[in-house]
């Protein structure tokens, strides 16, 4: 029987339990996803959500009934399937989650061999028109098989560092009762670091909300511990932690665009001449910081399936996105939340002085909004409205995704999100703060005129 279903998006499928997704869509999908890619061999992991286990264990039964034999690894974050899909072999893996969505919402990430990740344009629009028509070839049965990959995650994760140069640090860590205490539980004890632990235990009520530290209500009870046990640093992630956001020993919270450069530093050090991979919403320090230290700064479209394929294609050591996205080259090309700051500790544990004085000289030199959402009617029409607006007298203006329009002094991107019906706005300026605020809010109000309004995230 054919049925739509609603919960497919750009890059993964979510929906709100059990009218947009439930056991019966999830294997569906799982069907249609074996039958896309000729599968033999798949691994399927889940998040802490209440729904997550009942839905894995659909997604198994469909995978099973589509002749896959599968790696069942369990509780873990996105980043489990990515590394248990590269470091298996495996023809697939997919991950039962909705990240940092609300309770009543869950979902499913998909990639192919490789941990290559499977989106709109190349392959999920089918996967979604298989499952509607579920018209599935009929297989001889495949297994399941429990997989516990901890420990070679564990082991690949501490292959990002040092440990030997590692020294005491404190750090406040907030899991926001997502699953990634799960992770520096089973790392604390191969540390010398002395953790404080916000909201660490896993709990699909989310009882202090969603694990999104977008949101700044989120960040205080962080600011706060890290003031108060006068910690080193502040980490924390969203619920399938493939996002790592920071704050320095003072609680400020670190915009992730400087992140971008400060790990670009340190695998140019490791690696002369590397690639580094980077989005267009704010570019002037990474690409600073590439070009200083004898690296190439490769421009590319938000987005991981976009930034995945362009490390592939140009074999980048490191690429990331402002949005706290971070991809390592040894971590399958993908984007892992507990690499960053495992690195960054390490950064911390050499450079005998604070965060703050590590990034605050990038900050003051290139400042920038952070990203501003807006709701608008027509955002197409606004963008072109911009582009009139700010075009004259403009050094270069680019398209690779949305519109950067780049002034001596200041430059500005406005794009369309990808996944949510929102305008999305970065400005930043050269060495001028004033600068920035001023054409970041003359820029929101011609916005406004066009009926912008602020939207939360």
């Amino acid at each position: 029987m054919s049925m739509a279903i609603k919960s497919f998006k750009a890059y993964d499928l979510r929906g709100r339990i059990p009218d947009e997704l439930n056991p019966d869509i999830a294997y569906r999908v799982a069907r249609a996803y074996a039958q896309f890619l000729a599968a033999k061999t798949v691994c399927v992991g889940r998040d802490i959500r209440a729904s997550s286990e009942e839905l894995a264990q659909s997604v198994i039964r469909g995978l099973i009934d589509s002749g896959v034999t599968v790696s069942d690894i369990g509780l873990c974050g996105t980043e489990g399937v990515y590394y248990a899909t590269d470091a298996l072999g495996l023809d697939g893996g997919i991950m039962v989650t909705a990240s940092h969505n609300p309770p009543d919402y869950n979902g499913m990430k998909f990639v192919r061999e490789g941990s290559r990740p499977i989106s709109g344009d190349n392959g999920l629009q089918e996967i979604k028109a298989l499952a509607e028509a579920a018209q599935f070839t009929q297989v001889a049965p495949g297994s399941v098989v429990a997989v516990d990959i901890h420990a070679r995650y564990i082991q690949h994760l501490l292959s990002f560092v040092d440990i030997k140069r590692l020294r005491p640090l404190k750090i406040v860590c907030h899991a926001g009762n997502g699953g990634a205490g799960l992770v520096v539980d089973r790392l604390e004890k191969h540390l010398p670091f002395e953790f404080i632990k916000i909201q660490h235990e896993p709990d699909s009520r989310f009882p202090n909300g969603v694990p999104n530290p977008m949101i700044i209500s989120n960040r205080q009870v962080v600011i706060e511990a890290i003031r108060t046990h006068r910690a080193d640093m502040g980490i924390a992630w969203d619920g399938d932690f493939d996002r790592c956001f920071f704050y320095d020993e003072k609680g400020t919270f670190i915009e992730g665009y400087y992140l971008v450069g400060l790990l670009a530093e340190v695998f140019l050090k490791r690696e002369a001449n590397a690639r580094i991979v980077h989005d267009p919403r704010l570019t002037w320090n990474t690409i600073e910081h590439v070009t200083e230290l004898g690296g190439q700064a490769v421009l590319c479209k938000s987005g991981h399936a976009f930034i995945k394929a362009k490390m592939r294609e140009v074999d980048a050591a490191y690429g990331g996105e402002m949005s706290a996205h971070h991809y390592f080259r040894d971590f399958a090309y993908c984007d892992s939340g507990m690499v960053p700051w495992l690195v960054i500790a390490q950064v911390l544990s050499e450079a005998g002085q604070s965060f703050s004085s590590l990034i605050q000289d990038r900050m003051h030199k290139y400042p920038a909004s952070g990203e501003i959402n807006q709701r608008i009617p027509d955002a197409k029409a606004a963008i072109a409205a911009v582009l009139g607006r700010y075009e004259a007298g403009a050094v270069s203006v680019d398209w690779t995704d949305g519109l950067s329009i780049e002034h001596a002094q200041w430059r500005l991107n406005l794009r369309s999100s990808n996944t949510e019906p929102l305008l999305r706005l970065n400005v930043e300026a050269k060495g001028d703060t004033a600068l920035m605020q001023a054409k970041t809010k003359e820029i929101l109000g011609f916005l406004a005129s066009m009926g912008g309004v602020a939207a939360d995230h």
